[in-house]
């Protein structure tokens, strides 16, 4: 599994966990049913603390992005994709209000934050 942890982003290591499995699931890289590593290879391959792997897993569980058995392991729930969808529509909703009020303070025209959104998008930013 590829998951990289940043010491420097300010965000929790088991919400980097969390946020890139989340992610993957979303994506269809990891789909229903698929396992996921232990919570102690886990910890070992990325090498921190089977602690903070064990709270990533439970937030994902309780989130219900995927269901643990005791002596299984831990694998991908399935999942209502559409709910899934709606929750991130929200997030970016959230996102482009922000930009969208930071402009305004700035006197930035819709044309100049479309303009930037577009090279953003494609990736020319």
């Amino acid at each position: 599994m590829n998951i990289i942890i940043s010491n420097s982003s300010g965000q929790p290591i088991y919400e980097q966990i969390v946020s890139q499995i989340k992610n993957m699931i979303i994506s269809g890289s990891l789909k229903e049913g698929d396992a996921l590593p232990s919570m102690r290879l886990l910890a070992k391959e990325l090498r921190i603390s089977v602690i903070t792997t064990k709270r990533a897993y439970e937030e994902l569980e309780r989130e219900g992005f995927i269901v643990s058995y005791t002596g299984k392991g831990s694998f991908v729930a399935s999942q209502n994709m559409e709910l899934i969808k709606e929750q991130k529509y929200r997030e970016i909703e959230d996102y482009l209000r922000k930009a969208s009020d930071t402009a305004l303070t700035c006197d930035v025209s819709l044309e100049e934050i479309l303009q930037m959104l577009e090279m953003i998008y494609k990736g020319e930013a």
